[in-house]
């Protein structure tokens, strides 16, 4: 149990009305959890703020509010005021769960794309090298052998502090985690001792209403990232670079293709053989080996290089190092799912033309007899997304599958033929099957001798939603289904 005074160590705050030797019961920021004795932060959201039911809160029992503009209180209330309360309910959070983060080596990932696929390289070297290791990202967070599904990329800044507490009861030495733009530009982050933050790649993304009023700001905020760590690694290649890492505060390290990188990658060749894609280069500077990963493309040169540079602070050893990239694995990201020896089949969560087509162009550079790509488009999202993912794919691959996603509450028809409306664009061929378990049984059972196909857009989704019910559906159930289903087919045959 803490007061309320030792809880506002750290923040600038004025006292407006009340006491602040108050013992606190629990530390709340939604209206709806409000506990006898609590501590509550006032935070405005788009289309609600509790500073306006600051009388109910305290009515529900509340010690002490937290806001950053006067409100009336009750007389049995106590108000504080602070510049901004997200950035207050971080470091309020912090010191409520007792500073967990300083009991660990936390590890910020930051960038448009690679997020992901960095920090489970990160994660899986670590642990092979003996590190007990937290991750906290876009698919999921993990807790020693717990793994929770996540609702964002960066959680919110109590959630944070929850979880990095439950990591270090659980004996984690480290956490690594995928740290947003949003989730820096709403604080979320605020007050964590990041050890190192990365760097990945900056491309237009997450601009508009509700999100960043333009690229400047976008990069900004992902420069935040490296005035909060001690050690920054950074994508030097980037033309985006300079930007991001303005006004850096951090040690800095650089990874890439470039002459002046730490970490130089170099005589870079794409392997690919029958049921395998992947890549293998030489790097040097700071370390220096040749490297192979089983995931293809160049940007898991990138990806790779930067869980090098992070994993040489931990001072893991070569063979460790080249042993856990070989078998590093990422759920829905270029996971290649073995069916035959003649053709590879891969599941993706490319769900917009960007990714989709950073996929399809990645893929096309090992030559494949055929590309087929089968995805669909979730419904009640802009029609845009479906035109433009309908043109790329009816562009870049051979065979286009459309299929269902998640239709929500639209008919799965009517997105299908958006997404033709996009393929009539271009000369691409498509077929058109409706249920997804379906399409995926039809491009199998049609697969041919150097085929590549990819299942886009589920990625590490185990569900698809119908009018409001997430029903299961996991991508790779389905293929195994399938594949059942047609050897009992070839048994009966025989």
């Amino acid at each position: 149990m803490k007061t309320v005074s030792e809880l506002l160590e750290g923040l600038q705050y004025e006292v407006i009305k009340g006491d602040t030797d108050r013992t606190v019961s629990d530390l709340v920021c939604d209206t709806r959890k409000v506990t006898e004795g609590c501590l509550f932060v006032c935070v405005k959201g788009a289309s609600y703020d509790s500073h306006e039911h600051v009388d109910e809160i305290v009515q529900k029992g509340a010690a002490a509010v937290v806001a950053e503009r006067p409100v009336a209180v009750p007389d049995q209330g106590t108000l504080i005021l602070v510049e901004d309360t997200r950035y207050a309910l971080a470091l309020l959070s912090a010191a409520w769960f007792d500073h967990p983060a300083d009991k660990m080596k936390v590890i910020g990932v930051t960038g448009t794309k690679g997020k992901t696929t960095t920090t489970y390289m990160v994660k899986g070297i670590l642990e092979h090298a003996g590190y007990k290791v937290g991750l906290i990202g876009t698919i999921e967070i993990i807790i020693g052998e717990e793994h929770i599904p996540a609702s964002h990329t960066t959680p919110e800044s109590w959630q944070i502090q929850e979880y990095f507490a439950r990591m270090a009861e659980a004996g984690c030495q480290v956490c690594v985690m995928e740290v947003s733009s949003q989730g820096l530009m709403m604080h979320r982050t605020a007050g964590i001792p990041f050890e190192i933050g990365i760097f990945t790649n900056l491309s237009p993304d997450h601009i508009g209403p509700g999100e960043h009023a333009s690229f400047e700001e976008y990069a900004a905020c992902k420069g935040l990232l490296f005035k909060q760590c001690r050690i920054g690694i950074a994508n030097v290649d980037d033309s985006h670079f300079d930007m991001v890492l303005q006004g850096h505060t951090c040690e800095l390290e650089t990874i890439g293709f470039s002459e002046k990188a730490d970490y130089r990658a170099s005589d870079m060749e794409l392997v690919g053989r029958p049921g395998y894609m992947g890549v293998r280069y030489r790097v040097s500077g700071k370390v220096n080996m040749d490297v192979e990963i089983d995931i293809p493309g160049k940007f898991s040169v990138y990806n790779s290089l930067v869980a090098i540079a992070v994993c040489e602070h931990f001072k893991v050893a070569e063979a460790d190092l080249k042993e856990a990239l070989r078998v590093v694995k990422v759920k829905g990201r270029i996971e290649m799912v073995k069916v035959s020896d003649e053709f590879i089949l891969m599941i993706d969560y490319a769900h917009n033309a960007m990714s989709l087509e950073s996929l399809l162009e990645t893929l096309r550079e090992y030559h494949p007899e055929r590309l087929v790509c089968v995805f669909g488009c979730g419904g009640n999202r802009s029609k845009l997304r479906r035109y433009e993912m309908g043109e790329v794919s009816g562009r870049l691959a051979d065979l286009t599958v459309i299929t269902s996603d998640n239709p929500r509450y639209e008919d799965p028809q009517a997105i299908i033929d958006d997404i033709k409306t996009g393929m009539a664009k271009t000369d691409g061929k498509y077929a058109e099957i409706k249920d997804r378990k379906e399409a995926i049984r039809y491009v199998i059972s049609h697969g041919q001798k150097g085929d590549v196909i990819v299942l886009a857009g589920k990625g590490h989704e185990d569900y698809q939603e119908i009018k409001g019910v997430k029903y299961p559906m996991d991508e790779r159930v389905l293929i195994r289904e399938v594949l059942e289903e047609l050897a009992e087919e070839q048994k009966k045959g025989k």
